[in-house]
């Protein structure tokens, strides 16, 4: 009886969230823009979703923009977590602590003070005469400076547990072997930290497509593509918007299915090397 609560359970949770999206899936194809009636197949609004600059614009600025600040995010935590790592406990449990915040802190809280700092930091520059660098500044740069902020903290989550893992003696090893430290970094713990560093790198990336609240505040002038999503439910809502919402879903599920296929498999590898 148990076992089969537990299954009816799992069931009526995994059917709460992705009926929904099966559902919204399915009537991308749909031939009518309604959302109950089935009227056929169709690939149109497809068709009619690239043909729409707006959103593909908006599209490549997310990927290019989610692309950049995962990379720089992945680098910067990475390195921020070798040295929080080789702090004492009580340090490093307090800047740990500390980090804890911008992951707990509401976006909208985060969005507003980012927009606050740019917006001083902008006045500032517009005084001492740099306005052709404050001209720029809400846009493109904030939108970075602020996906590398939100998506920081998740990297350190990511590589700290397993910098604490590893076996210190390989990197002392690896010293007394006659590397120096920056080659025992490279050839010893990045090797061995990599599968969470690729981790975090692909947990920034889809945080940093998803983002919509902080970015509306940093965005300026600029689209990213939530805020052109929003832009297009707020006149009506088309099947365009079901249509690429599958395209993103799908990317998104590949993405992690590669994800998990490669931590499988370097998992498997490792388990045989041991044995050997």
């Amino acid at each position: 009886m148990a076992k089969a609560l537990k299954r009816v359970y799992v069931v009526l949770l995994f059917s709460f969230l992705y009926v929904p999206i099966a559902v919204m899936i399915a009537f991308s194809f749909n031939q009518s823009k309604s959302r109950t009636v089935w009227a056929g197949f169709t690939l149109d609004w497809y068709k009619q979703l690239f043909r729409n600059s707006a959103v593909l614009q908006a599209l490549a600025l997310s990927v290019v923009l989610a692309l950049v600040s995962a990379l720089i995010a992945t680098v910067l935590g990475t390195m921020a977590a070798v040295g929080i790592n080789r702090m004492r406990r009580r340090a490093r449990s307090v800047v740990m602590n500390i980090s804890y915040i911008p992951i707990v802190n509401p976006e909208i809280i985060t969005g507003v003070s980012l927009m606050l700092l740019f917006v001083v930091a902008k006045t500032a520059l517009s005084s001492i005469g740099g306005g052709w660098l404050a001209a720029g500044l809400l846009g493109i740069p904030s939108l970075l400076v602020a996906h590398i902020t939100f998506n920081l903290p998740y990297v350190l989550f990511n590589v700290g547990p397993k910098l604490r893992q590893m076996d210190t003696n390989l990197y002392d090893a690896a010293l007394d072997l006659g590397c120096n430290q920056r080659q025992a970094f490279f050839k010893v713990v990045l090797p061995e930290i990599m599968p969470a560093v690729f981790s975090s790198f692909l947990i920034c990336l889809t945080y940093s497509i998803d983002d919509f609240t902080i970015s509306y505040f940093t965005a300026g002038n600029q689209q990213t593509l939530p805020i052109a999503i929003f832009a297009m439910t707020r006149r009506r809502v088309s099947p365009e918007i079901n249509a690429l919402s599958a395209i993103i879903f799908m990317v998104i599920l590949c993405i992690i299915l590669v994800a998990n296929y490669r931590e499988d498999a370097g998992e498997r590898k490792r388990r045989r090397n041991k044995r050997r």
